[in-house]
């Protein structure tokens, strides 16, 4: 590309940049959202989204009715190398019956446990961070991943887990990553057939504690 023509081009942009262009539509004041809200039950619309999206969702009556899942899922899906960078949870896991041993390698494990900032009920999200996952690749590393929530964190949309996100970490004690999961990564670039499993794990589990 000639000199000419770049500037040309960069005089256009520079042009168009300082020209007003009029909204194209009437903001919304109204102050009303476009979904109408129904928190009760968050649980079931949680559950019923996430599958939808090809996630696996278990409940829970408490964590030792999910170390009994997880232990069963494990006998399952033949895995023996469980990833899980929280102290704290593989404790609790420990001392409720978990006899798995922890692997350490997350390059080479079968499967990352991770926490969770809250449950997104309508668009079935689990919305995930660095501090809540220990790090920020053993939610996304992993060919399968499995996120330990608790009810108390379920909201309806993602307003209301922004706003949970600035109260639990004001100003700069915001995590360094936060993410919004849906079920496993997938796309349908190639020839518009959908493949999961491209830039994330393959498989994604929910496990939702009462409490």
């Amino acid at each position: 590309m000639s000199s000419n023509v770049r500037l040309q081009i960069l005089k256009k942009i520079n042009f168009a940049l300082l020209q007003s262009t009029p909204r194209p539509f009437v903001p919304d004041e109204s102050g009303t959202e476009t979904y109408v809200r129904n928190d009760a039950e968050l649980d079931l619309l949680f559950a019923e989204t996430f599958t939808r999206l090809q996630g696996n969702f278990s409940y829970c009556l408490n964590t030792a009715e999910m170390v009994h899942q997880m232990t069963q899922l494990a006998t399952h899906k033949a895995w023996d190398k469980w990833f899980c960078g929280s102290k704290e949870l593989r404790l609790k896991m420990e001392q409720l019956g978990w006899q798995l041993p922890w692997h350490n390698d997350l390059a080479s494990c079968n499967v990352a446990i991770t926490g969770c900032e809250s449950l997104v009920a309508r668009t079935g999200s689990m919305v995930l961070s660095s501090a809540a996952s220990s790090g920020r690749t053993a939610s996304v590393y992993a060919p399968a991943h499995i996120c330990v929530a608790y009810s108390h964190q379920l909201v309806y949309d993602i307003s209301d887990a922004l706003s949970l996100l600035q109260q639990k970490y004001p100003g700069p004690k915001m995590p360094s990553l936060i993410s919004f999961a849906s079920g496993p990564s997938r796309t349908a670039d190639i020839e518009k057939t959908l493949v999961t499993g491209v830039h994330g794990p393959k498989e994604v589990f929910c496990f939702l504690i009462d409490a």
